[in-house]
């Protein structure tokens, strides 16, 4: 990938829409050792698809990279567009992880998706794109439970 083709180091305009974004990659400078990168997105957004409210989550996402590192502007641009996306919670925490995965084709991905309350139920969402390796370290997500204000 040439870097006059990243959004990164340039004005970037909002994607319109979760599949108009674009995820830039960069290589992987470090890819002879297996090691876990984090993204962390506390102030998640999407809208609900029957009432066009907004539902919010926090995110973490973990990866062990292989080739390809996720460029993080380009992530955060892309997860910006589901602020105007309709989508269930479930649909939103599977398609991120799977689009990351399509992106960067990493040794192993895993996203959870930590949403709050709607309709006074709160709905957790995880996935990953395979076994979690065993030869690096995984840390804790970090999220507890929601709890309300108890």
């Amino acid at each position: 990938m040439n870097q006059d083709d990243l959004q990164l180091g340039r004005a970037a305009p909002m994607p319109a829409s979760p599949e108009a974004a674009v995820l830039d990659r960069v290589p992987n400078t470090q890819s002879d050792t297996r090691y876990v990168a984090r993204f962390t997105c506390p102030e998640f957004t999407s809208l609900c698809p029957v009432t066009g409210q907004p539902d919010f989550a926090h995110l973490v996402i973990d990866y062990v990279p292989a080739d390809w590192l996720v460029e993080s502007k380009s992530l955060k641009l892309y997860l910006a567009s589901f602020r105007n996306h309709g989508a269930f919670h479930e649909d939103c925490t599977v398609a991120i992880g799977r689009r990351l995965v399509a992106c960067a084709a990493p040794h192993w991905l895993r996203i959870g998706g930590y949403w709050y309350p709607r309709g006074g139920i709160p709905i957790d969402v995880f996935w990953q794109s395979g076994p979690a390796p065993q030869d690096v370290w995984l840390p804790d997500p970090g999220v507890p439970p929601y709890r309300g204000r108890g």
